[in-house]
């Protein structure tokens, strides 16, 4: 009886917060209210007359002040306008994820502030998406193990990973043979992540063909690899990220498998082993992972969704749909050090910052992404 009563005080307090045990469509309980506000019409639009952004499929808060983000290009607006126009394409019904012929590749990599004002536009790269026949770049990275924080920019149509100057200035390396899939120690099959390990070995996730972490040490030269295309026990249909969590931890998330994949480091540095498959998921996006959980944003409905390492299913809120604050997906989302979320959408076409509402849970906030310092 006393065990009995317990749980229902506990149920009402659930219920009392604005949480319910429920399912919307593939997005399970429990089911909670946002602990952010977001921001509205947070991104100053700076395209030329008769542009808006593109997609945009990469989002990295390196500080408060200085959000880097990467779009697939600009979007060629229709004419008229309303006048109330927005800014951004999918105000006037536009989808620049499937509205490819209005693409035009432009201001692909650019800088904002914490007021999504325009700090830095780096044109001068443009040359790294032009002519792409697909959707191109495709995520952000920096090492929090790398003193000069450069920036890893993947790009999934050209089958490449360059690595970038913090300062946006230079192209210091690239990766993989433009063009040219492969599933070899030097080239990609459109790859779509990369992840840092705090002893310098370097995880990408390629990714959409080869279905395959590959282990690269500090200088990108080839260790290894794990992980392979199929439903079983640590397979993936399509590899979407991949992110690095503490005690050696390694989460592989399947986009279209519908599962993160848990895997392990062991004293090996080549061998990594396979723990368990978490989720119930419809198409997963993106993953941060924190001290002991981890956050993705998944569609069907968009939502962010939070599981523990053991797989339990902790805390879900819903993403709405409708204008002017709504997203199609959050294909990208990054954490600022204080603690602001932003989010990339991939269809509407804009990045939005979010900021935790007051009095909010600090346990249904996203921390910054793990790292061993």
């Amino acid at each position: 009886m006393a065990k009995l009563s317990r749980l229902v005080a506990f149920t009402l307090a659930i219920l009392i917060s604005g949480t319910a045990f429920s399912q919307q469509g593939n997005a399970r309980g429990p089911i909670g209210d946002s602990p952010y506000n977001v921001v509205s019409l947070w991104a100053d639009p700076f395209a030329e007359a008769g542009y808006a952004f593109g997609g945009n499929s990469g989002v990295l808060a390196e500080s408060a002040d200085r959000i880097i983000i990467a779009q697939r290009g600009e979007t060629v607006l229709p004419y008229p306008l309303p006048d109330d126009f927005l800014g951004f394409a999918g105000h006037v019904g536009l989808n620049v994820l499937r509205d490819t012929t209005r693409r035009t590749w432009n201001n692909c990599l650019f800088v904002v502030n914490a007021d999504g004002e325009p700090i830095e536009v780096w044109d001068h790269l443009d040359y790294l998406c032009e002519g792409s026949a697909g959707p191109g770049p495709h995520r952000i990275r920096i090492s929090p193990y790398d003193p000069e924080k450069r920036i890893w920019l993947i790009n999934e149509t050209f089958h490449q990973i360059y690595v970038i100057a913090n300062d946006g200035s230079e192209v210091l390396a690239t990766y993989g043979e433009k063009n040219v899939s492969g599933s070899d120690e030097t080239h990609f099959g459109r790859p779509q992540d990369v992840a840092f390990m705090e002893d310098g070995r370097i995880l990408i996730a390629d990714g959409l063909d080869n279905n395959r972490i590959m282990i690269m040490d500090n200088d990108m030269n080839y260790l290894g690899e794990f992980g392979s295309e199929g439903e079983g026990p640590g397979q993936t249909k399509t590899i979407h990220s991949v992110a690095v969590g503490p005690g050696g931890r390694v989460f592989v998330l399947d986009r279209t498998g519908s599962r993160v994949n848990l895997w392990r480091a062991t004293e090996d540095p080549v061998e990594f082993e396979f723990v368990k498959a978490i989720g119930q998921l419809t198409l997963a996006l993106d993953i941060i992972v924190n001290e002991d959980d981890f956050w993705i944003t998944d569609l069907g409905p968009l939502r962010f969704v939070n599981f523990d390492f053991e797989g339990n299913l902790k805390y879900t809120w819903l993403v709405p749909q409708e204008l002017p604050d709504g997203y199609i997906e959050v294909h990208s989302f990054s954490v600022d050090p204080e603690g602001n979320l932003y989010g990339g959408d991939n269809q509407y076409g804009r990045t939005q910052k979010f900021v935790p509402k007051p009095g909010a849970n600090p346990e249904l906030l996203i921390n910054p992404p793990w790292s061993a310092r």
